[in-house]
């Protein structure tokens, strides 16, 4: 952080930093990903640790509570509560933090692993997101967005986080 850093950008930034250091220190995302029985194409990742109220939303609109080891398809929106928080590590290697009070829909996510091409596009409505971008993004970062309700990011970095305050 530089000096001119405002104190709550620094305040969320060392929290989603911790929610993201503990939800990314358990467990092993390929050992759950093997016990998913969804097939592979069908999903875009798994849900990887869970903190608090977090809901997974289908498709079809069908809420339930997002669990360690849950399949994410490639559009579903996950929803957390105050003090909550989510992790989702996507086929490719990115990981998803999603803060508390967020809401973040998958747009948009397809990835070929033998030919390493895919894309994505995230959409963040309200809260917090830190991602660290897998392969699609080390290898084609053209292929990545985030959305905001005010911004469309282009990504060029590998870890980075987004906040937005849209009650949409």
């Amino acid at each position: 952080m530089n000096k001119k850093s405002t104190p709550v950008l620094q305040g969320l930034v060392l929290a989603l930093a911790g929610i993201g250091a503990q939800m990314m220190n358990g467990g092993n995302a390929l050992a759950a990903e093997a016990s998913n029985p969804a097939p592979a194409d069908e999903r875009a990742g798994i849900v990887k640790s869970v903190r608090g109220d977090v809901q997974l939303l289908s498709g079809s609109a069908k809420a339930r509570a997002a669990m360690a080891g849950d399949s994410v398809a490639p559009i579903d929106r996950l929803q957390t509560g105050a003090d909550s928080g989510a992790s989702v590590v996507l086929r490719d290697g990115t990981t998803l933090v999603v803060g508390p009070s967020s809401r973040l829909d998958l747009k948009q996510f397809h990835f070929d692993s033998t030919t390493q091409d895919g894309g994505m596009v995230v959409s963040l409505l309200r809260g917090t997101l830190r991602m660290v971008t897998g392969l699609i993004g080390k290898t084609h970062p053209d292929a990545v967005r985030v959305e905001t309700q005010s911004a469309v990011i282009g990504i060029r970095g590998t870890d980075f986080i987004v906040e937005t305050d849209s009650q949409p």
